[in-house]
């Protein structure tokens, strides 16, 4: 299912969103530069999130924490992640207002990036992209708005359909999969997608959300 655009305007406008956006495509345009000049592996092992390099000594790592979060292996990790940010970031930066959102977005990459560590810990993999704290927007996205529609491109065999989903079900149904997905890979050491890393964003995303509530009720 690809997400193409929701029916929730924003009431101001997301610039914050805009520059981790264009954050997130100057980095992966630097990459295809040390690509192109055969430097990208070892930038990609020098500032991806490693778990067990960071595991063995933290302190120098913590930066990887944070560059990690702005590294894609491909455009269509690039392109699938900027997509949910573009429709789904927008909405709760309207909520949190920008720099809580900027805080809020750093938050969830973070602890995505510790929940994939904790599946694996001796993983010398480098775990890369937005995905994390794009999952945490999810989840806030989740609760906030569980009524709003997905206009979603489904894929039938050759042809293709336009149906709008109500967001409940459509993101219910993204983090059902992201379960599905990790349960199976659990202890594995071979790459390919950090779910653990989009299951702890995405109930990142709730709880800081219920967090962020209940101190608007304190203060009102």
């Amino acid at each position: 299912m690809i997400p193409l655009r929701d029916n929730i305007p924003s009431s101001t406008r997301p610039w914050m969103n805009y520059l981790l956006i264009f954050f997130n495509v100057g980095v992966f345009l630097y990459e295809v530069a040390l690509l192109n000049a055969g430097l990208l592996e070892k930038f990609i092992l020098r500032w991806g999130f490693v778990p067990s390099v960071f595991l063995s000594n933290p302190l120098p790592k913590i930066p990887t924490l944070f560059s990690a979060m702005f590294l894609h292996g491909g455009m269509m990790h690039l392109g699938g992640n900027m997509l949910y940010l573009w429709i789904f970031g927008d909405n709760i930066e309207d909520w949190y207002g920008h720099w809580r959102y900027l805080i809020f977005y750093l938050l969830c990459g973070l602890t995505a990036s510790f929940g994939q560590m904790l599946t694996n810990i001796h993983s010398s993999m480098p775990t890369i992209g937005a995905s994390g704290a794009i999952a945490g927007v999810l989840g806030s996205y989740f609760l906030l708005y569980p009524t709003a529609r997905v206009l979603t491109l489904i894929p039938f065999g050759f042809f293709m359909r336009l149906v709008e989903i109500p967001a409940f079900f459509f993101l219910g149904f993204w983090f059902l999969l992201q379960m599905f997905s990790g349960t199976l890979t659990l202890g594995s050491q071979t790459g390919g997608v950090a779910w653990w890393a989009h299951i702890g964003g995405f109930i990142t995303g709730i709880v800081l959300l219920l967090i962020f509530r209940r101190k608007r009720r304190t203060a009102d």
